[in-house]
């Protein structure tokens, strides 16, 4: 076992415990938005949690008459993914959309990036992305094709620095321009 604190420690730690990860990560995602609308004068928005993937979203999260299908990924800062795979029955959802999450060691929101269309508008196209894989290989070696899923790049999603950002990018503008 590497040491404790140890880079490789740490690493493992985020291999062996991926799914309660993803968890503190989407609670933590769902507080810090609920705080900051909250903060903006926003209270009526609903949270709605999937309790399994098969209907290609985590989260829905609506105000007024948006409504969005949220799927969540995360990656740490600086580290090797630059991938995610896309279920598509999102794209059947209204205001499908992917966001990717990227936390430090400890958890703490470095950035965000956003793979969506406008408030009201279906996830863009992805059926013409590479077929995602298996994450694990049958007996003779081969990962099998997810034909359900695509593989987004990193490139493919648009850099979002901040939660405000996030925000606007899944409900249009929350408040009314300065000076009015």
């Amino acid at each position: 076992m590497p040491e404790t604190g140890s880079e490789s420690a740490q690493n493992e730690h985020h291999f062996v415990q991926s799914v309660l990860r993803e968890r503190i990560i989407e609670h933590v995602f769902v507080g810090e938005a609920l705080r900051r609308l909250w903060q903006m004068g926003v209270a009526e928005v609903e949270v709605l949690r999937s309790e399994f993937d098969a209907g290609g979203y985590d989260l829905v999260l609506s105000y007024k008459d948006v409504v969005r299908h949220i799927q969540l990924k995360s990656a740490i800062e600086g580290g090797k993914t630059s991938n995610v795979t896309v279920n598509l029955k999102l794209a059947e959802r209204p205001s499908g959309c992917v966001l990717w999450i990227i936390v430090d060691e400890k958890l703490t929101f470095r950035g965000y990036r956003w793979f969506g269309g406008l408030p009201g508008q279906r996830l863009p196209d992805v059926g013409g992305k590479k077929v995602a894989r298996q994450t694990r290989a049958n007996k003779d070696g081969v990962k099998g094709a997810r034909p359900g899923h695509r593989t987004l790049r990193r490139g493919d999603f648009e850099p979002l620095a901040t939660l405000d950002a996030v925000l606007q990018r899944l409900f249009g503008e929350l408040l009314p321009p300065s000076g009015t």
